[in-house]
Order: structure tokens, then C-alpha cells, then sequence
């Protein structure tokens, strides 16, 4: 809104509530009561503004008015709006039938319809009963949109003709009763198409004809030319001139072609909730696609989540090439790196201690850019969803959005540690129990520490000090209350210290 009284209020209820309207903000609205100020900003507003639809009406209703400001303010984010602060030009709720009910329903919101209001998208929302004439209080708009839904009754003609600047009204798709000939004259003023299949347009040879012609008067080609481009944009823009193509958004279609289908030829690996693929986009990329089974939260989430990950750059995380998110699939595009995973590495390979301190200083280093470059980020250091790059640098290959808890980022990395310096044996006889292994461990720590070292790194009187020390550093890691007492930086800072000479790559 473009008064006063929203760029004041404004400002301090977003300090209490959410950007989107929470469910408690609506079940409580009866309950709020406006501060004891509000009548003298209100007073002050219709002062320079006598324009406002509150102006108008004596005695004030201090509480609707309040009311009104704070589901304004919510239904102006909701729908999209540049800069709700300042302005206020549309309502945009289509698609939304979960809440476009409840805005509706509220009458006090409507009576003082923001002056500032030129459009109303209600279309695509399933409303059931008669035409919401509520939404008439805004006498000023242009365009009102109630096409596909399923209202019907009357249409308020007589109270439509006083929205004078009135010129696109689409009610299309739904069912209202039939007007009579002689109120024909009103929805001459708009586009019969607007009208289609609306159940309003009276049985008459004239609106036959024009409909026969709106269905037929389309040409061919402009059907076929249109379902193309469709085609392109949503199902292959990968076929679109490259200036054109959105490289981070990849469609279903896209990765079926890309992995022959999600052929099983082509899987390279399951999880808990997600399957993983081997795929080569059209432009001959090889590419890592990672499918969610569970969808991952919702689309928009989904989408913010993949738009930070496609900005991180360091040399121990794999690339983020972009997303795929639909009603269907939830999918993350990676560079493809190969299928050798540190479980794998260590188990089969048997490397030496300097090789695995080198990739728990890679994995820590990337730690190290997340928490000072995206806090938000956290990731999964599991030796089975670590990869290893053919040059041997540690590659980070999952990630979550939203997991900041950084005692769990150091517990996590104090289990990757002794994992990486202990026998398989053992970890396999402490499988699923992590608590006794570490506890198992601690317990060997310092004076039998062979019993748990494996053996395959053939240590010397150097290299069995320096695996003391990273174990030590492990085990203090792994501890819950220990981890909550430090930073990651002090971990890095402690496991440079123990082999120096190794730091430099």
C-alpha cells in the first residue's frame, strides 16, 4: 500500500510474524487488538490521505482496520508484489486453493481494499459456491481473473457495472446460471472467450456462432507451433540456442535421456531415500544425478536449497551443476567424479597413513569454507558418501541446506577420523553402534592402540606417533561434549600440526 500507515506498520509486524501468513497468526486474528497509538496514526493517515476507504467510515472500527492492515500486508507478499511498502498493485492468487478461501473470508480485509489495487488473479483454485461479490469493494480495479473454478448462482451484474474501470473479466470455466438476454449488453464490454464454458452466455444463434468460430478460428499451425515451443521450454530446453537455456533447471525428460531412461545400466548407487545415477547431457557432460525419493520438502524449498549449492566452489567439494524439481522427482545434478567412495578406497586399496591424513586434511578444508563461506550448509562426511578424485584429493558429494549445528560437524568428523585409522574389522564388529566404537577405542587409548590401528598402513616409530596424535585428535572430536566446546578452525589448526609437511598441497 502506498499510505503511511502501511510503511509504519509494515515495520513492526514483521518483526513479529513470518513472511508467509502462519497458521497461528489466522486462528488468533479474533484475539489481536490494535495498540494503543493505532487511532492516532489512523486519525493522521486520513489527514493526508482522505482517499483511504477507512477514511470514510464513522465510527471508526479500530479492530478491522487492524486487522486489515496485517492481512494486507501477508496477501501483498503473497502474491508477488516488488515492494510492498511502497506499493500494492495486484493480488495474485491463483494456484493457491489451500489458502484463497481464507483471504476470501475475510470481509474486513475487502470492505477497505487497498486504493492502490488494479488486478485480481483468483483463477485455478477449485472455489466452490456463488460469485465472491466481496472482492467488488475494490471498485478501482482493471482486471478481475475467476476462470477455472467451479462458483456458481447469479452474477452480480448490477454491482460489476460500477467497477467502472473494469476491462478484462475472464469467468470462464465454471457454472453459473445463465443471465438474461436483455443483461447481455454488459459482457459486451469484454472478450467472449472470457466467458467460455462459464455457463453465463444465454442460448441465443449469435453466441453459437462465435463460439463455433473461437474453436474452430485457430489456425493449425499456431497449435502446432505452440505445443513446439512448449515442448522445448519445459520438456528439452537443452535443444534451445544456448543464450537461451536456463543451465541450472533440468527437467525430468532431460535426465531420462541423459541416463538412457534411469536405465539400471546406468545406476551407480542406493541410499536411504535416494537413488544415484551416471548420466551424459547432450552436450556430452557426464554428470552425477541424484534422485530423492521422499521429494526433499517442497518445490520452492527445494529450489532455494539447490540455488545455494550451485554456488560453491572449492576444490574438495564436487561441482553443482543444477536441480530438477517437479510434482514427480526431486534430483541434483553433480559432476560426475566415478564410483570409488573412501569406504571403498580403504578397504580395497589399503593406503598408507599419509595418504588418509591427506584426505582428512581435504575433507576438513572443505569443512573449514563451509562454515566461514555458508554456515547454513552441512554435509555428509560418511567414508561411504565421501568420494575420491583420480588425482586423491577428498571430494564432499552430499550436501543439506539448513543442518548449522556445528558440535554435529565435529562429532561427525571425530567418527571419520577413527574410521579412517582403524582396523575394518573392527568397524565391522561395532557396525550400527557407533557409541561403542568410539567408546572401544578410547578405551585402547594411548598404551594399546595397536589393537585397533590398521595394521595395513606398516607405520614407523614416526608415522605411529603422528597416528596417535590424529586418533587422539579423533576421539576428542567424537566426544558430545567436547565437540560443543570447539570451532572447526581449532580442529583444522590441530590436525595441521600433526604431519606439517603434508599441509602444502
Amino acid at each position: 500500500m502506498a499510505s503511511i500507515l502501511i510503511t509504519c506498520l509494515l515495520l513492526m509486524f514483521i518483526a513479529y510474524f513470518e513472511p508467509t501468513l502462519p497458521a497461528t497468526v489466522i486462528e488468533d486474528l479474533a484475539n489481536l487488538h490494535p495498540p494503543t497509538n493505532f487511532n492516532t496514526t489512523i486519525v493522521s493517515n486520513c489527514l493526508k490521505n482522505p482517499s483511504l476507504r477507512y477514511c470514510g467510515s464513522s465510527p471508526m472500527d479500530l479492530d478491522a482496520i487492524f486487522k486489515f492492515t496485517i492481512v494486507a500486508s501477508h496477501l501483498c507478499n503473497e502474491s508477488k508484489n516488488p515492494n510492498c511498502v511502497e506499493s500494492f498493485p495486484k493480488i495474485d492468487l491463483r494456484n493457491r486453493p489451500k489458502i484463497t478461501p481464507l483471504y476470501l473470508s475475510f470481509t474486513f480485509f475487502w470492505k477497505y481494499c487497498p486504493i492502490t489495487i488494479l488486478s485480481i488473479d483468483l483463477s485455478n483454485n477449485s472455489l466452490k459456491g456463488t460469485f465472491p461479490i466481496d472482492v467488488l469493494f475494490c471498485t478501482q480495479i482493471h482486471v478481475l481473473d475467476l476462470s477455472h473454478n467451479g462458483l456458481s448462482g447469479d452474477v452480480p451484474i448490477q454491482r460489476l457495472s460500477c467497477v467502472t474501470n473494469l476491462t478484462v473479466l475472464n469467468l470462464s470455466y465454471n457454472h453459473f446460471s445463465e443471465i438474461k438476454i436483455s443483461d447481455s449488453w454488459f459482457f459486451r464490454r469484454f472478450n467472449s472467450s472470457c466467458f467460455f464454458n462459464s455457463g453465463i452466455l444465454p442460448s441465443h444463434g449469435r453466441y453459437k456462432i462465435k463460439a463455433v468460430m473461437l474453436l474452430l478460428g485457430f489456425p493449425l499451425v499456431v497449435v502446432f507451433t505452440v505445443g513446439g515451443l512448449w515442448w522445448l521450454c519445459f520438456r528439452r530446453p537443452d535443444f534451445l540456442p544456448r543464450v537461451l537455456q536456463n543451465k541450472r533447471k533440468f527437467t525430468t525428460v532431460m535426465l531420462k535421456a541423459a541416463t538412457n531412461g534411469f536405465s539400471k545400466k546406468n545406476m551407480v548407487g542406493k541410499g536411504d531415500g535416494f537413488v544415484m545415477y551416471r548420466g551424459i547431457l547432450r552436450d556430452g557432460t557426464q554428470v552425477r544425478i541424484e534422485i530423492y525419493s521422499n521429494n526433499r520438502g517442497n518445490h520452492r524449498e527445494y529450489v532455494e536449497e539447490c540455488k545455494v549449492l550451485v554456488q560453491l566452489r572449492h576444490r574438495n567439494l564436487v561441482k553443482v551443476y543444477g536441480w530438477c524439481s517437479n510434482r514427480n522427482i526431486r534430483a541434483l545434478v553433480t559432476e560426475w567424479i566415478g564410483r570409488v567412495s573412501i569406504e571403498t578406497w580403504l578397504s580395497e586399496s589399503a593406503p598408507c597413513w599419509k595418504h588418509r591424513y591427506k584426505v582428512l586434511v581435504g575433507v576438513l578444508k572443505a569443512m573449514c569454507y563451509l562454515q566461514e563461506q555458508w554456515p547454513e550448509i552441512g554435509c555428509d562426511i560418511k567414508t561411504s558418501s565421501l568420494l575420491l578424485h583420480e588425482n586423491g584429493d577428498p571430494l564432499i558429494a552430499r550436501f543439506r541446506v539448513g543442518e548449522n549445528s556445528t558440535s554435529n560437524k565435529i562429532h561427525r568428523f571425530g567418527i571419520l577420523v577413527l574410521e579412517m585409522m582403524t582396523d575394518q574389522t573392527l568397524q565391522e564388529e561395532f557396525k550400527g553402534d557407533e557409541t561403542g566404537f568410539v567408546e572401544y577405542v578410547k578405551m585402547l587409548y594411548p598404551r594399546k592402540l595397536q589393537k585397533v590401528i590398521d595394521e595395513r598402513m606398516k607405520l614407523t616409530e614416526n608415522t605411529f606417533d603422528e597416528t596417535r596424535q590424529t586418533i587422539c585428535i579423533g576421539l576428542t572430536c567424537a566426544d558430545h561434549q567436547t565437540c560443543q566446546q570447539l570451532s572447526i578452525g581449532q580442529i583444522y589448526n590441530m590436525i595441521i600440526k600433526v604431519h606439517p609437511r603434508t599441509n602444502t598441497y
